[in-house]
């Protein structure tokens, strides 16, 4: 938390409310040795006679330093600033996630703002070094960082998103506090941020850009073959090669193709090409406002939460919440993403729905995305994980790709089995999206493995989906800059699918779907052979009485 002061915000925690991370090559060298020096403490553990949670904390904790110590030759530092991430995006959106509950939290906020340019400048020396190094995103994407940089240097610093805290002071805050924090606060933004954001912008675009690679796959990038095993493994926690990745996404593509054709057929349309064009034309599938795309999300989370109690014996303590994604970030987010509460519930977790340029988007696919993101997907996940008490804060703020995508995408066929998707359109919108998760196991080892063009990629969608365009243009740029994170899901999904087939199997009417569901949630974030290892061991258990 003292490293990562912006997570420990998130997390609730306010010791280092006031403080930005350290993004120094000092700092970053410093945080390796320390991994390094804990690694070699916790390898001279002896785990003898451990309990079963303590074997399992020094085995992850053990995997986790040396994945991260692993990864440390491919200096991902340098490469700091994307067009859906970076202190850039980063910044006004923690803004969101932080609590205003008393005068020294404006006080803290403040302090932050102040040092908002120095680590706007600790980035620059980094890209510096990446242009150094030839460790630079693809050209053609970082004109959207000057845009969106040179978009948040436009507004008003009243209507800037780090001017939001001031429409929410707290009645215990008295007037004249308000005063002398509103005008600090503007003055900060008026006089330190927007001028880093617009010194920002000129150096990306001047200086930075004309370096950006021409090739998109990481395999253009130095030691780029390594580079992308690497994110591979890190991302399915599995030891499967990007060709063997490849290989069972078109397997994927080819079986959910013919679920969609039956849909299609079921429907009136002998082809799923005709089909797809019939689904742009229909209004009826397409929002009427902002508004209409967030009360449908609301719509499909309620009718899940009363089907909770029949699936899990555990549920989260509070609620999922539904809003707006920030107008500033909605041009590069994805159609909807989950951003987790504050552990001790001071926060809830949210569903974040982007509603811009509704006209154009889909609804069809609403209603898996809601189970995807809120209950019973992440919000389900990652709720009960940070109130297992007995598990340390590592644990219970774990993630690995592969088990927490892999289980919200075991969520959204929970809801077929359910009953959900009554409605055709939704069910296709529901292969739909399991459609895109298998298509990202072929065209992200495409870009990164088999040297892919980005217009492969896009062909690649159109031929086997009938996805928006506004999201193909998207998601293909989001494999590209995020190289490896895309594989998580299916690689999950399919392997809880297979750990509850074998545990029914075995089981046979001893199987309680409830007890199953609690164990693959109850030990927070798990790679996935240790879940594994965990569900077959709750099987032999449950078989001995």
């Amino acid at each position: 938390m003292r490293n990562s002061p912006e997570w420990a915000s998130i997390l609730g925690d306010k010791r280092y409310n006031d403080r930005l991370s350290d993004f120094s090559q000092r700092a970053i060298d410093a945080d390796l040795k320390a991994g390094a020096d804990f690694l070699k403490r916790f390898e001279a553990i002896d785990g003898s006679g451990f309990s079963e949670q303590e074997q399992l904390n020094l085995a992850l904790m053990l995997r986790n330093l040396r994945l991260n110590l692993e990864g440390a030759r491919f200096k991902e530092w340098e490469m700091p600033v994307l067009q859906n991430s970076g202190i850039h995006i980063d910044a006004p959106q923690l803004v969101a996630a932080l609590s205003f509950d008393s005068v020294k939290d404006y006080e803290d906020y403040l302090a932050r703002l102040h040092q908002l340019p120095r680590a706007f400048k600790e980035t620059t020396l980094q890209m510096r070094k990446g242009v150094r190094d030839r460790l630079m995103p693809p050209q053609f994407l970082i004109p959207k960082i000057v845009r969106q940089c040179e978009d948040l240097a436009a507004m008003k610093p009243a209507d800037s998103p780090f001017a939001e805290p001031l429409k929410r002071f707290p009645a215990g805050i008295p007037a004249a506090e308000q005063a002398r924090l509103r005008g600090a606060i503007l003055a900060a933004i008026s006089k330190e941020v927007v001028p880093t954001y617009k010194q920002f912008a000129r150096f990306v675009k001047t200086e930075y850009q004309p370096h950006g690679r021409r090739d998109v796959g990481l395999w253009s990038l130095p030691d780029g073959a390594a580079r992308y095993s690497y994110r591979a493994k890190s991302s399915t926690t599995t030891e499967q090669t990007p060709e063997q990745i490849h290989q069972l996404g078109l397997a994927e593509v080819a079986r959910i193709e013919g679920q969609m054709l039956g849909v299609a057929q079921q429907l009136g349309f002998t082809d799923l090409k005709s089909f797809n064009a019939s689904l742009a034309a229909n209004p009826a599938l397409h929002p009427k406002s902002r508004q209409e795309l967030v009360d449908l999300y609301g719509k499909y989370t309620e009718q899940m939460y009363a089907k909770l109690p029949e699936q899990f014996g555990i549920l989260p303590k509070g609620k999922v919440k539904i809003v707006q994604v920030e107008e500033f970030a909605e041009k590069e987010a994805s159609s909807a993403a989950y951003n987790q509460g504050a552990p001790d519930g001071s926060r809830p977790g949210r569903v974040m729905v982007n509603t811009g340029d509704f006209a154009k988007r889909s609804t069809i696919g609403v209603e898996t995305t809601a189970l995807h993101e809120g209950v019973p997907g992440h919000h389900m996940q990652i709720a009960i994980a940070q109130e297992v008490e007995a598990l340390p804060s590592f644990r219970q703020q774990a993630y690995y790709t592969s088990y927490t995508e892999g289980w919200a995408l075991y969520a959204e066929r929970l809801g077929e089995e359910l009953g959900f998707y009554s409605d055709p359109y939704s069910y296709y919108g529901h292969l739909q999206d399991e459609m895109l998760r298998a298509i990202r196991l072929v065209v992200d080892t495409g870009l990164h493995y088999k040297k892919w063009s980005r217009q492969q990629v896009v062909d690649y969608f159109h031929a086997h989906s009938g996805t928006d365009e506004i999201e193909v243009q998207s998601e293909t740029d989001r494999y590209i800059v995020w190289p490896g994170q895309a594989l998580g899901y299916k690689i999950g999904q399919l392997k809880i699918i297979a750990l509850r087939d074998y545990a029914k199997t075995e089981l046979g009417g001893k199987f309680d779907i409830r007890a199953f569901h609690d164990q693959v949630l109850g030990a927070g974030a798990l790679p996935m052979d240790v879940l594994e290892t965990r569900i077959k061991g709750w099987v032999a258990a449950q078989k001995q009485g």
